[in-house]
């Protein structure tokens, strides 16, 4: 493999577009596809830990011009209300996915990427190049990246072991006017799922929450869930009357899975959710498709002129040395502490009563800088 080599990423979030940037600046020709139009929003919840700020500053991609809030303050509720707050050691920052994601395209277009919006692969294949198939054109590529975030059709043509399995979990996403501090992220518990809360830029509020799909079915669908479900913790009721939402409808996403997946599949090297989704309310997928786009490039560009396998069982093993653990013990925190009424009280009266207990349990799901 030379410096020319042709790379598409495979669909445009953080990890795929810090890709597309760090690897135009290398010297490989990019191309970066993506369905949509920047920009646009994701149900996401839109904080992002500091251990990716240095790295940010340092790349020039950090969004400064839009004084993201400064979050130090984690606060979790149970179910019934009862409260906890502890503080986050690195903290981190609030924005947007509609602006950061288009505030990092316009640098990759600027610097010289090729963006393709409301552009849809049908089909990746590969034999000795990838063959790339959207609706109009056909692409030859050296190399992949898969950037397609929670759920995509590429998954099922990639044929990926998780897609095969139903999710029960639903992501509901709004943006909101509030009272909401600029320097608190909390997470509210409700039957059944928890709610994330935390500001970000232009004084707006992102509430996002997951729940079981049982719940909307048995309650007839989503304003009926939080009025019947989510308003049983007091602090989410006072949340939702009083908010100025601001969008016509949430962003919903279906079917989200936290089932392992592969960082290769097909020679195809999967970066953010695409390679694994951390549970929400760990509060780290921003921050771990960001880390994951960093340790794919730089291997990239240090196997430059490299066997393709070499690369690939690189990657493998930094992409699990970094998050495999992390991943892990999100999926037990959801599965063990939250999500039910006894859980989440259980929770937060351990984060109550042992500070030594809240912070291992965010340093277990936190990062180091990098």
């Amino acid at each position: 493999m030379d410096a020319a080599n042709r790379v598409i990423i495979a669909g445009g979030g953080l990890g795929g577009l810090i890709a597309a940037i760090r690897l135009n600046r290398a010297g490989f020709a990019c191309t970066l596809i993506e369905k949509k139009r920047y920009p646009f929003h994701r149900v996401c919840g839109e904080y992002i830990s500091h251990e990716t700020t240095s790295f940010l500053k340092r790349e020039g991609l950090y969004p400064e011009a839009f004084n993201p809030p400064q979050i130090t303050t984690l606060q979790l509720s149970s179910v019934s209300g009862k409260t906890s707050s502890a503080a986050l050691d690195l903290g981190g920052f609030g924005i947007s996915r509609h602006t950061f994601d288009h505030h990092l395209c316009g640098i990759a277009e600027k610097e010289g990427v090729k963006v393709l919006n409301d552009t849809e692969i049908e089909s990746i294949d590969y034999g000795h190049s990838f063959q790339v198939k959207t609706i109009s054109q056909l692409f030859e590529a050296d190399l992949v990246i898969g950037a397609f975030g929670k759920r995509s059709k590429l998954d099922i043509q990639l044929n990926r072991r998780f897609i095969k399995e139903r999710s029960p979990y639903v992501g509901v996403k709004y943006h909101a006017r509030t009272d909401h501090p600029d320097n608190l992220i909390a997470l509210h518990n409700f039957r059944g799922g928890y709610c994330g809360v935390s500001n970000v830029e232009e004084g707006k509020t992102n509430v996002c929450y997951l729940t079981h799909r049982d719940h909307l079915k048995k309650t007839g669908g989503i304003e009926a869930l939080e009025q019947t479900v989510l308003f049983e913790n007091p602090l989410l009721k006072t949340l939702f009357t009083n908010a100025d939402f601001l969008f016509e409808k949430p962003e919903v996403i279906n079917e989200i899975s936290f089932q392992t997946k592969e960082p290769v599949l097909n020679h195809v090297l999967m970066v953010g959710d695409a390679a694994g989704m951390i549970t929400p309310l760990c509060g780290n997928g921003m921050a771990m498709a960001i880390h994951s786009a960093k340790i794919l490039t730089d291997l990239m560009i240090e196997h430059n002129n490299r066997l393709r396998d070499d690369l690939e069982r690189a990657y493998s093993a930094a992409w699990r040395k970094a998050f495999s653990k992390r991943l892990w013990f999100g999926r037990q925190i959801q599965h063990n502490l939250f999500g039910t009424e006894a859980g989440s009280n259980l929770a937060v009266s351990l984060a109550v009563n042992s500070r030594f207990i809240t912070n291992t349990l965010i340093k277990l799901t936190h990062g180091k800088p990098f």
